[in-house]
């Protein structure tokens, strides 16, 4: 059976199917249990599966993280909360120096099957450090994967696939599209790979790459450019960290062109990388240069300055024809 459900149910979904086929899951953050967490992803679960699988953290991200690093090199399968990326940065030593090193520290001895999820991006009119897109940071880091859906039907099967996986997994949740739309989601649980991105639209003229809340306003563009004859290739990527360099190659030497979109700052950003796969793999079959519609490099703007930080549909349809016309 399925259940037309948003992106925010569809992570509700999944914590509960994988607390209920697997006792070692715990859940827990500021707020997390009893209130069901800010924007509700776990509501119930402590309702369900008691205050010591489902609980509240005090107001200290490295402590959570910290905890979560010793409950899973002892058995447990930690899926922690930061109540918005921006506020992930206190845990940034703990994620650097212990989470990602410590299958490599111990040389194969111990493995962190852990999750920290986060809210991420902008479009909800919120305050400062809570509209961070800062995924390019946590994507440098060995041994740490970072994944990022786009609908409901990807979330669940990624969050799954990240609660299952033995090594910790960053799973950004694009807040300004929880409750955007619903999809048909299975109730059954169900996993999608990591490291695979996803053709959502095929085309010819030119390859378009996003992720997160960023793919919806992508193909708002595309179909603005459709009506004038341009057949864009749409790939969301999901997983920045691994990328799955070999669908974006492919593609771009079907189209040779590349646009990238997203709504973190363009410098040192994802999409730099992108287009250095392109030039490094598909340079002879560019027909022109690699192109990024980004945020700007500056500091998150307050709400009356949102609209023109995120990259409109607007923007990216005029440079998807630019691109196209070069």
């Amino acid at each position: 059976m399925t259940n037309k459900l948003n992106l925010i149910g569809a992570v509700n979904q999944a914590l509960m199917n994988e607390m209920e086929l697997d006792e070692t899951v715990v859940v827990y953050g500021e707020d997390v249990g009893v209130e069901g967490g800010v924007f509700r992803a776990t509501v119930d679960l402590q309702k369900k599966f008691g205050e010591k699988r489902a609980f509240d953290s005090p107001l200290a991200e490295s402590a959570i993280v910290g905890s979560a690093i010793g409950m899973a090199i002892n058995g447990l399968k930690p899926v922690v909360e930061m109540q918005f990326m921006g506020f992930s940065y206190p845990a940034f030593n703990q994620i650097i120096s212990h989470v990602a090193r410590m299958r490599n520290r111990s040389r194969g001895l111990y493995n962190l099957p852990m999750v920290i999820r986060a809210p991420y991006g902008g479009g909800i009119r919120a305050l400062e450090h809570h509209s961070e897109s800062t995924e390019a940071i946590y994507s440098q880091i060995p041994g740490l994967k970072v994944v990022i859906p786009s609908t409901p039907y990807d979330a669940k099967g990624l969050l799954i696939a990240a609660i299952r996986d033995p090594d910790p997994v960053l799973f950004l949740e694009p807040k300004r599209i929880y409750r955007a739309f619903r999809q048909d989601v299975p109730e059954e649980p169900y996993v999608l790979p990591i490291g695979k991105a996803k053709v959502l639209q095929e085309g010819e003229d030119v390859t378009i790459v996003a992720w997160g809340a960023m793919v919806r306003d992508t193909q708002k563009a595309i179909k603005m450019v459709e009506s004038k004859g341009i057949k864009p290739e749409l790939i969301d990527l999901r997983t920045i960290a691994p990328i799955d360099r070999e669908t974006i190659i492919e593609s771009v030497k079907k189209t040779g062109r590349l646009i990238v979109v997203h709504e973190a700052p363009k410098t040192l950003g994802v999409g730099a990388e992108l287009m250095a796969i392109a030039n490094e793999k598909a340079f002879l079959y560019l027909e022109a240069p690699p192109t990024r519609v980004t945020g700007f490099d500056t500091t998150f703007p307050l709400p009356k300055g949102e609209k023109h930080y995120i990259p409109s549909p607007e923007r990216i349809a005029k440079t998807i024809e630019d691109v196209v016309r070069f």
